[in-house]
């Protein structure tokens, strides 16, 4: 039962810091009636540079918010390939309290890589028309205008309310943090209590008070808006469509990871034949989960594997950030998880040669 709870209150998370994201996205394309991400449209490398920069933000955030533009068709294909391979998901946080200098490095290189990924990508993919996973008219009047007509207090907008108001209880409470300490064994307690110059770089609760500030902007977005942004927008766009495929493929996609690692001793498969490791590094990476990829920064930081076998792991997995792709397009997820594979294996084998 504390497995169920634990992939249930995870999921919880995910689908609830995913739909925050959707809902500001939506009303700031809205606002400027879709010119906000104009210039980003017209420019593949510009979108390719702002989602590997994205990707290189620890934690799943800045993963959550490339899979968010790109489900509304704002960037490109290769971007959302930059954003999976510059992202390290909340492995981020165990290497910057682990070895804080080298990380840095690390994030550095994964942004280049990233960003030489998504344009030699998005050259392959030339011709080919930016995929359009949802569309709503833009309606500029639908938000706030000062003017009260058009604006009812449905039910829709009270479970709104309602919903945003428990997720920033649930964020502010450390309901649904996440259980560093326990994740993939081994690794949870080599990471138990690091701390850098005195701030604890694995306490998640400076990004739980950013995401309640940003429900806190959605509050008012959902009190404001006319009935037309409120209900076909936010419910209809992004609640009724987008949040049950997130959440149902969540869920049993953390559940089933989560019993597998009670039975697989992930660690017993790590032997000192370097290539194998980097296989295998970039094999677990494909999994769509932070906490089995943690072996792979503990065994680094203790001098046990190579850096090649730690970028093949960085590059090849992004955390929980590819779920809300999954849960939208399978395809665009097993492309862009091939793509990844591919890169870790070049990238981690071309480093050991070099070495």
């Amino acid at each position: 039962m504390e497995t169920v709870f634990d992939a249930f209150r995870s999921s919880v998370l995910i689908s609830g810091l995913v739909l925050v994201m959707m809902m500001l996205i939506e009303c700031l394309n809205v606002s400027s009636g879709g010119s906000l991400f104009v210039r980003l449209r017209h420019s593949r490398a510009g979108q390719v540079f702002l989602s590997a920069l994205l990707g290189v933000i620890p934690g799943c955030m800045g993963g959550f918010a490339s899979v968010s533009l790109y489900t509304h068709g704002m960037i490109s294909f290769g971007a959302l390939v930059a954003m999976m391979i510059a992202s390290s998901g909340d492995e981020a946080f165990v290497m910057l309290a682990m070895f804080p200098g080298k990380s840095l490095w690390i994030f550095l290189l994964l942004f280049v890589i990233a960003v030489a990924a998504g344009i030699l990508t998005d050259i392959f993919q030339r011709g080919k028309a930016q995929q359009q996973f949802c569309t709503a008219d833009l309606h500029k009047e639908d938000l706030d205008s000062g003017d009260r007509s058009g604006r009812h207090f449905s039910w829709k907008r009270f479970v709104m309310l309602l919903g945003t108001v428990l997720f920033i209880a649930a964020l502010v409470s450390g309901v649904l943090a996440h259980d560093h300490s326990t994740q993939s064994g081994v690794a949870g307690q080599e990471v138990e209590r690091h701390t850098v110059a005195g701030f604890n770089l694995l306490d998640e609760n400076w990004m739980n008070i950013l995401f309640g500030i940003l429900s806190l902007v959605l509050i008012y977005v959902i009190l404001r808006g006319k009935d037309h942004f409120v209900e076909e927008h936010l419910w209809h766009h992004i609640v009724c469509r987008h949040l049950p495929r997130i959440f149902l493929w969540t869920f049993p996609i953390l559940l089933g990871i989560s019993l597998l690692s009670g039975i697989v001793d992930i660690s017993t498969w790590i032997g000192e034949n370097i290539p194998l490791m980097i296989l295998l590094a970039a094999l677990v990476g494909i999994i769509p989960e932070s906490g089995p990829h943690l072996i792979f920064v503990t065994l680094y930081a203790s001098g046990v594997i190579p850096l090649p076998v730690l970028l093949a792991s960085c590059i090849s997995q992004d955390g929980h950030a590819s779920l809300p792709l999954l849960a939208e397009s399978r395809r665009a997820f097993l492309k862009s998880k091939i793509i990844g594979f591919a890169v870790a294996l070049v990238v981690g084998f071309g480093f050991w040669l070099l070495a």
